[in-house]
């Protein structure tokens, strides 16, 4: 039986991928670029919004048009971060089953981490997690397991206490640099054929199955 659970934000507990084609649409359209489908943005995203200007700029763009596409983005994206985006299907029970259960959760995602909190209190109140950790200058993002290790260390628990829930290639490598058992999730940005390549040590087709698996009743 696990202890704690990490959980990835983005595609893991929170559908937020309309609210970032959108914003980041917004910024391209603006400039004239070509845009991108809401399903188009499950392959750009995972690894922070730097990365994901650079990855829908056309190559070539300089970084001092990505720079001032990320500060834009990021202001729109504040602005509408909440429009279209809503907690997967069976999150919220899950999540109030663990706490019941005496699981303790964090967050750990690579959107700036005064999003992150702001997102997260919104949809699952002040009390759900110990802590909500997002990108920060004080950690290199996600798949680096530094992050990932400052987390353990608040919970002062062993790593195989502990169990690290995402929906990408980033959050199966992040948990594996951490040397974290790994849960991919089936319900988000990316294929179950990537997680298990990635690695992934147990596969959830929905929530429910998480608490299983944490409790100690999934095989």
């Amino acid at each position: 039986m696990f202890k704690a659970v990490i959980f990835d934000l983005d595609g893991t507990l929170l559908n937020t991928i309309d609210d970032l084609a959108n914003s980041a649409n917004h910024v391209l359209a603006a400039k004239g670029y070509p845009t991108f489908s809401s399903e188009q943005y499950k392959k750009f995203v995972g690894n922070g919004a730097a990365i994901l200007m650079k990855r829908i700029h056309p190559e070539g763009t300089s970084q001092e048009e990505i720079d001032r596409a990320l500060a834009e983005f990021t202001v729109y994206y504040n602005a509408h971060k909440d429009i279209r985006t809503a907690p997967y299907d069976g999150i919220p029970e899950l999540l109030s089953d663990l706490r019941a259960s005496g699981i303790r959760l964090c967050v750990l995602s690579n959107k700036p981490h005064e999003i992150s909190g702001e997102i997260v209190r919104h949809y699952f109140g002040e009390e759900t997690f110990d802590t909500v950790l997002g990108k920060s200058p004080d950690f290199p993002v996600k798949p680096d397991p530094s992050s990932c290790n400052f987390l353990i260390g608040k919970l002062r628990l062993q790593k195989d206490e502990v169990l690290y829930v995402g929906d990408s290639n980033v959050d199966m490598q992040t948990a594996r640099n951490a040397g974290l058992t790994k849960c991919g999730v089936c319900w988000g940005f990316r294929s179950e054929e990537e997680l298990k390549a990635e690695g992934a040590d147990y596969l959830a087709h929905s929530p429910e199955e998480i608490y299983y698996l944490v409790t100690g009743g999934l095989q």
